[in-house]
């Protein structure tokens, strides 16, 4: 229950961001027909080329989205393990967290969570522990209490 109710956070999370670039997209488009060639050529090749620039920016963004949408379609978010890895949800004496993607902060009834990207700095330190292990991040030791 609690990890259907994390992936589907991170899924809304993506998918608000998505819209958001495509709607900025769909108005950088139409800023780029609605540019009227001015007596000014080059401030008007100048302008396109911004406008070009910040589509291309958009673009890029909308395409680490999609990818981050695919690592949410993953078997391994769906599962729990001993070990934590991909899909994990860790609990420790610092924080709780959903290993999967990099998606901040979910409140889910009376606990927070920290969805953190696989390749963030507390997810490397916490990849391949269990429960009962502690480890050391900013010189503070911390204790994993569990691992579902």
């Amino acid at each position: 229950m609690q990890r259907q109710q994390l992936l589907e956070a991170c899924h809304l999370y993506v998918e608000e961001r998505m819209l958001r670039l495509q709607t900025s997209i769909r108005g950088l488009e139409s800023d780029l027909e609605n540019e009227t060639k001015s007596s000014a050529g080059d401030k008007y090749e100048t302008s396109r080329e911004m406008i070009n620039t910040e589509i291309s920016q958009l673009e890029n963004q909308l395409k680490e989205f999609k990818k981050l949408q695919e690592i949410l379609q993953l078997p391994n978010l769906q599962k729990a393990a001993t070990k934590i890895q991909l899909g994990s949800i860790v609990t420790t004496s610092l924080a709780n967290y959903f290993i999967a993607i990099s998606a901040g902060e979910i409140k889910l009834k009376k606990q927070n969570f920290y969805a953190i990207g696989i390749n963030s700095p507390i997810a490397k330190l916490l990849l391949g522990k269990q429960k009962d292990d502690r480890f050391s991040f900013r010189k503070e030791e911390i204790k994993i209490l569990s691992v579902d």
